[in-house]
């Protein structure tokens, strides 16, 4: 028996059926990224077909199947509450601080300042160093090397020295040019601050600066002076270093609000025999760094005058230098010469054990004159200050530099050591607060668990610097000097 074939309207209510089911699964597939907006009750609901950036959506619509035409049209969407935004407000640090930018040598310059601690704790910022000369010619550019000298010290600000070395000499032609530094807040590249930080003016390059002779022998870099200081403990100071170090050396104090008018009037015929320069570092106060920022301080003074002196020396202003019996500055440093630095050990001073001797008047006595009991302890650890040969370093410390080329030496005490007057230089009213016997001078003395004995190596030197003292003093203020 012959099969007819199917009908026509079979076949075409066959192909109606899968229109209508592929048409359905196109709808209900196109609504699935509408979920939530539809079991919210809202309107909104897109194609998949939508681009989404900075909170609107582009819907495009296709016009006819192989049609060449579509719309696009904008709409914003609604603001996400859950988006928090971060507004900032002020600056709590600054990138840098710059005190002061140097150059050290053919080719190479530091500069001196404060950076935000946090910054260089837990980033990493950098910088580059970059010359624009005056002559036209094309800048050069270098990496810099930073040094943060403090050694974790820092409060809100810590210091930072970036070293600049270029190739060659980039002021070759001697016709100047601009010094410029790039800070890096980050790793990343795009972002930082470009500012100038030395200029050097046609002909001022002068290598023979760079070379010995240097102008000075000895060169004092002192720290911050702060505080209430006593006039008396200055000039007590000030004659017995002028002697020590004899007439090629000069003194560089740091005025952080210390130098009051007597002070002042203290150091003024130093200052006018040229043996004295007072620099007013005042402004520092308004960054938080370590102890009135001395770190930053002694750095800038080491750059500053890195070829001024064979020898810089870095202690303090209740701090004395001596030399044993025999011994003469000149002999001793010749016999350092060839160590970088080296460490001087502390001979720790009673403040206020005397000596009740009635031939003579307490109150009319210098404080290293009647300040003669010395803290005995051995075996424990003793503060250090510090001699360096500046040339070869590239930063300073407080008691030690651990950024300079060659060798340290620390068993020095033989040859050299200081003692030192804690707790003296801001007392303007009597030291001697506890008189002894004169029969008590061969006996240890026992003061809160802690021995002293009787110690006069500095006393017997007082009638030798008063008179030192006089005599200079008044060359300065002579009709001639005035």
């Amino acid at each position: 028996m012959r099969k007819e074939p199917p009908s026509s309207t079979v076949t075409t209510v066959g192909k109606i059926y899968l229109c209508v089911s592929i048409t359905l699964f196109m709808l209900v597939f196109s609504l699935r990224p509408c979920y939530d907006y539809l079991i919210s009750g809202s309107s909104l609901c897109y194609s998949a077909a939508t681009s989404i950036s900075s909170g609107q959506v582009t819907q495009i619509r296709s016009v006819g199947v192989g049609g060449v035409s579509s719309e696009k049209r904008k709409v914003s969407l609604p603001a996400n509450p859950y988006k928090r935004k971060f507004v900032s407000h002020g600056n709590a640090a600054a990138l840098f601080v710059q005190m002061g930018a140097y150059r050290g040598g053919q080719t190479t310059f530091a500069v001196v300042g404060l950076a935000s601690k946090p910054v260089h704790v837990y980033g990493r910022p950098w910088y580059k160093c970059e010359w624009i000369p005056n002559n036209g010619n094309s800048s050069v550019r270098t990496i810099a090397h930073k040094i943060l000298p403090d050694s974790g010290y820092g409060r809100v600000y810590t210091v930072v020295v970036v070293n600049c070395t270029f190739p060659k000499n980039p002021n070759a032609d001697n016709r100047g040019g601009k010094l410029i530094l790039q800070a890096y807040y980050g790793e990343s590249p795009r972002r930082f601050e470009k500012f100038t930080v030395l200029e050097e003016a046609t002909g001022a390059y002068d290598e023979s600066k760079f070379r010995p002779p240097y102008k000075y022998e000895y060169l004092y870099c002192g720290s911050s002076m702060y505080g209430n200081l006593s006039a008396d403990r200055i000039r007590e100071w000030m004659a017995y270093h002028a002697w020590f170090f004899g007439p090629k050396s000069h003194f560089v104090f740091h005025d952080a609000g210390g130098v009051s008018p007597a002070v002042m009037a203290v150091l003024r015929p130093w200052v006018q025999a040229g043996r004295v320069t007072v620099q007013d570092v005042t402004a520092q106060a308004e960054y938080d760094g370590f102890y009135y920022n001395q770190f930053l301080i002694v750095n800038d003074c080491l750059h500053r005058y890195r070829h001024a002196a064979n020898w810089t020396f870095f202690f303090d202003v209740d701090e004395y230098l001596y030399l044993p019996a025999g011994e003469t500055l000149e002999s001793v440093l010749r016999d350092f010469s060839n160590y970088t630095q080296f460490t001087i050990q502390q001979n720790a001073m009673s403040s206020f054990l005397c000596i009740n001797d009635s031939a003579h008047n307490i109150s009319s006595q210098w404080g290293f004159e009647k300040l003669v009991y010395r803290d005995s302890r051995t075996r424990i650890r003793r503060d250090r200050k510090y001699a360096i040969q500046a040339k070869n370093a590239y930063a300073a410390g407080v008691n030690l530099s651990e950024n300079v080329i060659g060798k340290t030496l620390h068993l020095t005490d033989s040859r050299i050591r200081y003692y030192h007057y804690h707790n003296t230089v801001t007392v303007d009213e009597e030291l001697c607060r506890k008189l002894l016997p004169v029969s008590d001078i061969n006996a240890t003395t026992w003061i809160d668990k802690v021995p002293f004995v009787f110690d006069d190596s500095m006393k017997r030197l007082v009638p030798v610097i008063k008179e030192y003292q006089r005599s200079s003093v008044r060359r300065v203020r002579s009709p001639g000097n005035s």
